[in-house]
């Protein structure tokens, strides 16, 4: 089961970093939220364009990796 465990951590490891490096930079951050930002029609359907499922799948694999680290870590 730990072997297991193990690798699956590193299999999400490494394709969380990946995800990570595909990833193109974000240019509005927390400035747009406090001045406004625009709200075209790309942003509001930001979610079902690609940049948006390698995000949303980023933070499920970040997720999935915090959790086996935690499991991981009671079992050693």
């Amino acid at each position: 089961m730990k072997t297991f465990l193990i690798i699956i951590y590193a299999i999400v490891a490494v394709v969380l970093t990946v995800l990570t490096l595909i990833q193109s930079k974000d240019d509005e951050g927390a400035s747009s939220t406090i001045t406004g930002g625009t709200n075209s029609f790309y942003e509001k359907n930001k979610g079902k364009t690609t940049q948006g499922k390698l995000k949303r799948t980023t933070i499920i694999l970040g997720i999935l990796f915090i959790i086996l680290a935690i499991i991981l870590g009671i079992f050693y």
